[in-house]
C-alpha cells in the first residue's frame, strides 16, 4: 500500500461511527493561535489502557492537538468534539478537563520554584480528584521519596520529568498526555520513564505520548497516529510503522 492510499484511510482506520460510545474520541477539531491555523480536522480514537505515539515533524502540530485536547486556552479551539467516556470535552476549560481526567505532562514541565518534591506533590491535590496518595507515588518513583525534601527545580532533567508525571498521577487520571518525555534526557533515565509509562498501562491508565524520538516511542505504543501540518495522515499499529520504511521517509524523516 503507498503513501497516499494509506492517507486516504487514515481517518477511517482511527475512528468509530460514534463518538460518544469510544474510551476517547476526538472528531475534525480546528485550532488556532491567533489567526495561525495550526490544528486541521483532526480526528483520532484512543482505547482504554492503550498507548499512542501521537508523531509528526517538528512543527506538525503535536503539541497543539495535545494542549487542544487538554483544553488549554491556546491553541483555540473553534469547533470540532472532543469526547471521553461519553463526556463532551469540548465544551470545557481546562480545569474541568482535568477534573474529567485529563492530565498533561507539558514539555518544560512547570515544576514550581521554591518548593519541595513532597510540596510539588501535596499541591496537586489541593483540588478534587485526587489518584495516587503520596506514599503511594513514593513506591512508584522511589527517588522522588529519596528526595522529598529537596527543592524540586534543583534535581536533574529526568527526575523532574519523574516529578511532572507523578504529579500528574496525583490527581485522578484517565487519560495521560506526555509531550516529548523524553527531551534532553540520558538513554538510561529514558529507559527509567519508559518503565514507568509501562507500569501506567498496567494500571489501565490511557496514555497520547508526542515524543520526537519516534522510534523510542513506537517501541513503547501500540498503535501511532502521524500529523502532517496540521492534518491526520497515518494511523495504524505502531509494529507497522516501524516496519514501513516508507511512511518514516515521508513523513517523520528530519
Amino acid at each position: 500500500m503507498n503513501v497516499a492510499t494509506m492517507k486516504r484511510e487514515a481517518i477511517s482506520a482511527a475512528t468509530e461511527a460514534d463518538p460518544s460510545n469510544a474510551f476517547f474520541a476526538v472528531r475534525d477539531i480546528h485550532a488556532y493561535y491567533g489567526e495561525s491555523y495550526i490544528v486541521q480536522g483532526v480526528t483520532l480514537d484512543v482505547k482504554k489502557g492503550e498507548i499512542l505515539a501521537l508523531l509528526g515533524r517538528n512543527g506538525a502540530g503535536k503539541t497543539s492537538t495535545l494542549r487542544t485536547i487538554a483544553r488549554m486556552d491556546d491553541p483555540q479551539l473553534r469547533s470540532g468534539e472532543i469526547w471521553l467516556e461519553g463526556k463532551p470535552l469540548h465544551t470545557m476549560k481546562s480545569w474541568q478537563a482535568s477534573r474529567a481526567g485529563i492530565q498533561l505532562v507539558p514539555e518544560d514541565r512547570r515544576i514550581i520554584p521554591g518548593m519541595t518534591v513532597e510540596e510539588n506533590l501535596v499541591l496537586a491535590q489541593v483540588a478534587p480528584g485526587h489518584g495516587m496518595s503520596i506514599e503511594e507515588l513514593y513506591q512508584h518513583f522511589p527517588r522522588l521519596a529519596e528526595r522529598r525534601r529537596q527543592e524540586a527545580v534543583t534535581m536533574s532533567g529526568g527526575e523532574q520529568q519523574m516529578l511532572a508525571v507523578a504529579r500528574a498521577l496525583a490527581r485522578e487520571v484517565k487519560l495521560l498526555l506526555l509531550d516529548e518525555p523524553y527531551e534532553g534526557l540520558a538513554p538510561v533515565i529514558v529507559k527509567e520513564i519508559e518503565t514507568i509509562v509501562h507500569g501506567i498501562k498496567e494500571r489501565g491508565i490511557t496514555t497520547i505520548i508526542v515524543e520526537q524520538n519516534a522510534v523510542a516511542a513506537l517501541r513503547l505504543a501500540d498503535r501511532a497516529v502521524i500529523l502532517d501540518t496540521g492534518e491526520l495522515v497515518f494511523a495504524g499499529a505502531a509494529k507497522e510503522l516501524l516496519e514501513s520504511e516508507e511512511l518514516r521517509n515521508e513523513y517523520l524523516a528530519i
